[in-house]
């Protein structure tokens, strides 16, 4: 017998439209041009030259430094409050006596978390104020974090109360969690691989602080730390260690030369700094080194000119001229 006659077919969806595709393994390999691509893009429209990036802990949130007390978070860039045994003690219950001795512990890293937090915030807003006052068609040193809370939104904040353009690169997470306010709304990102926010963290980069925090900050330190070490970016990355007494106490890198596991003058890679005047004057000068690096490359390098005719290679176009400064690898 004949084949009964078929109903009318749905056009199949776009390869680009298909979300079961593009959600799927093999849809992997776009997912992470993506994450690659459209930061570009937006780097590129927002006329984005290079970075100064803050690193540090996520966990302590501040909802109005000067007037309530610190909240320790669930998880590193969860939006949700630890249990309430976890977290610092209040005033009040120092007051009436109803603190533990782990919440009293607490409490006082809470106070120095809290001048970090201010510290950040400060430094934050004497880059992006001076990086404001430089000559150029494109933002230079725009203050960059991972845009969650904590140290991170204290980056932010500072450089927007600056007036200044602030990047965020946040990452999804199992758990709750969402950038902070304070960041650019056009140059707020979220990405799902680690590894390609770290691509954005390290190749727009001239400067790096790293404020106190916890495997995260350590994790991503070390990350700039090897590529330094190893020459594998093209350009110098000044490495900031804020807060001397906080890292000493966490590592001790001066063994690691003394017994061979790095070279002497790897200790050289990095500064520790205390103050944010301190960080600012290093951070200042480093970067004026580099402008002046850049503009002996530039005189080496002009653009091409019609004077002579027509010349032989395309001239850069105008997104190129005015894109990120990315660095290149050895």
């Amino acid at each position: 017998m004949p084949r009964k006659e078929p109903p009318p077919l749905a056009s199949a969806p776009l390869a680009y439209e298909n979300p079961d595709f593009l959600g799927s393994p093999d849809g992997r390999l776009f997912r992470v041009l993506a994450e690659y691509q459209e930061p570009m893009t937006r780097f590129r429209r927002e006329r984005i030259q290079d970075t100064v990036v803050f690193f540090g802990s996520a966990r302590f949130r501040a909802l109005d430094v000067a007037n309530h007390d610190l909240e320790l978070l669930a998880n590193t860039g969860s939006a949700t409050p630890a249990p309430p045994h976890e977290q610092p003690a209040t005033k009040e219950e120092v007051a009436r006596g109803e603190a533990s001795g782990q919440k009293l512990k607490l409490a006082e890293a809470a106070v120095e978390m809290a001048r970090y937090y201010e510290d950040a915030r400060k430094l934050a807003g004497l880059i992006s104020q001076w990086a404001m006052t430089l000559p150029g068609r494109r933002h230079r040193y725009v203050v960059t974090s991972g845009g969650g809370p904590g140290i991170m939104e204290a980056a932010n904040r500072g450089a927007y109360e600056a007036g200044g353009k602030t990047i965020g690169l946040n990452i999804k997470l199992p758990f709750e969690q969402q950038p902070n306010p304070y960041i650019t709304p056009a140059l707020n990102f979220e990405f799902h691989y680690f590894f390609m926010r770290k691509f954005w963290f390290a190749y727009l980069a001239k400067a790096l602080v790293v404020f106190p925090g916890g495997f995260g900050t350590l994790d991503e330190m070390f990350e700039v730390l090897t590529l330094v070490q190893t020459q594998k970016l093209a350009k110098k990355i000044t490495v900031l260690i804020y807060g001397s007494s906080y890292w000493k106490s966490v590592i001790n890198l001066d063994v690691l030369a003394e017994k061979g596991a790095i070279a002497m003058k790897d200790l050289d890679l990095f500064h520790y700094v205390d103050t944010p005047e301190e960080a600012f004057e290093v951070l200042k000068a480093a970067l004026k080194e580099d402008m002046q690096a850049q503009a002996a490359w530039e005189k080496e390098h002009p653009l091409p000119s019609l004077a002579g005719g027509v010349p032989q290679e395309p001239a850069p176009d105008a997104q190129t001229i005015l894109g990120p400064d990315i660095a290149k690898t050895r």
